[in-house]
Parts: C-alpha cells; sequence; structure tokens
C-alpha cells in the first residue's frame, strides 16, 4: 500500500506539486497578459482614448496583484514559482502582443487571454476541490467570478 506524504499545510504532496505546476503555467499567462495590457495602456490611440486608456491601467494594476497572489500560493504549497522572462514566454498560452494601439483590437486581445485564463482556472479549480485545497479554490473561484463580469463588460464593449 502507498503511504501519501503530506506537505506543511497538510495537502497530500503529489496533488500539491501538480496544483503548483498548474499555477505556475496561470502564473506565465498572467505575466504576458499584464504586460501585453501595460502596452495596450501605453500604445493607444485614437477614438475611446480616454475611457479605454483608464481601464487598462485598471486591469494592468489587478493583473498585478493577482500575479503576487498566484506566485504566493505556489509557495504556500511549497514550491518555487516560475520568476524568469523565458519561463512565462514557454509555459503561456497567451502571446506577446506588440504595437497595438487600437482600442477595439487591444480589447479582443483582452478577450482572447480571459478565455486562455478562465479555461486554465477552472481545469485548478477541479484539481483543488479533488485536492481538498481550499486556498488555491476559493482563489480560483473569485478569479473566474471576476473576469466573466469583465468579459461581458468587454464584450459589451466590443460589441
Amino acid at each position: 500500500m502507498k503511504t501519501l506524504t503530506l506537505n506543511k499545510i497538510g495537502l497530500q504532496e503529489e496533488q500539491a506539486a501538480l496544483l503548483a505546476e498548474k499555477l505556475n503555467t496561470l502564473l506565465a499567462h498572467y505575466t504576458v497578459f499584464y504586460q501585453n495590457a501595460r502596452g495596450y495602456h501605453w500604445n493607444l490611440k485614437g477614438e475611446k482614448f480616454f475611457e479605454l486608456h483608464a481601464k487598462f491601467e485598471e486591469l494592468y494594476n489587478d493583473l498585478q496583484i493577482k500575479i503576487d497572489e498566484i506566485a504566493e500560493r505556489v509557495l504556500t504549497l511549497g514550491h518555487t514559482p516560475f520568476h524568469t522572462f523565458d519561463d512565462f514566454q514557454v509555459h503561456s498560452g497567451i502571446r506577446a502582443t506588440p504595437n497595438v494601439s487600437d482600442g477595439f483590437k487591444a480589447v479582443n486581445h483582452i478577450l482572447d487571454a480571459f478565455g486562455h485564463l478562465l479555461r486554465l482556472q477552472r481545469e485548478l479549480l477541479s484539481l483543488s476541490e479533488a485536492a481538498d485545497d481550499e486556498g488555491t479554490n476559493a482563489l480560483m473561484s473569485d478569479y473566474i467570478r471576476e473576469q466573466e463580469k469583465l468579459v461581458w463588460m468587454y464584450s459589451a464593449f466590443a460589441g
């Protein structure tokens, strides 16, 4: 019979390792998305500049907070968060979108990025539930709820 090893917060080591791996992938997605959002904010021109400039700043500030929360969750699970640009580029399904200055194009890229995040976060939600990892589960649940509303709002803007 296999003996289960628990980590410092009482989760099975194998499950915690899988969760940390998936959280690192999520961290990579968030970091690339964050950089894209900064670029949209900086390079935006034309119609709806003032409205979108403020929304993009709000977005990247929120992403920055979530990046820190995800990295700290990886550490809480007893693992090391990604922290190099190489790791972020290799493990992110979100690609860098350089030189986007059109607000409507930026919003469509944002919607695409949220699609990537929501799929990965739902996967993490299932995994964390199976591992009895309430900390990761609550984080993913909160992110999903917030982002579903943002998808609705950005979609309404995009038409």
